[in-house]
């Protein structure tokens, strides 16, 4: 059973930006979403939840250096994605 995902029009915004300034790691990202779709604990994703202001929240990893931060609601299968940058801008 696949996960569905909820994008805001704010993780829009954020991922398009994102894209643009980073073209080469486009295949990447759009590998990292078809994982979390299938299996959000696939091991190369590195999930781990955050603590601090982030608590409540999950991260994942695109690469060693840009992840992918979100809300997973786990009772309905559900993944909402908030930021996606380096690990400075995804943690803001």
């Amino acid at each position: 059973m696949t996960w569905q995902f909820i994008f805001t029009e704010q993780y829009n915004r954020r991922a398009a930006k994102f894209l643009k300034r980073n073209p080469a790691i486009e295949s990447q990202y759009v590998k990292t979403l078809e994982l979390l779709e299938h299996n959000p604990h696939h091991p190369s994703l590195r999930l781990h939840s955050l603590s601090g202001k982030l608590e409540g929240l999950y991260s994942v990893s695109i690469n060693l250096k840009y992840r992918i931060t979100m809300e997973l609601i786990i009772t309905e299968r559900e993944i909402i994605p908030i930021n996606v940058g380096d690990h400075d801008a995804a943690y803001k």
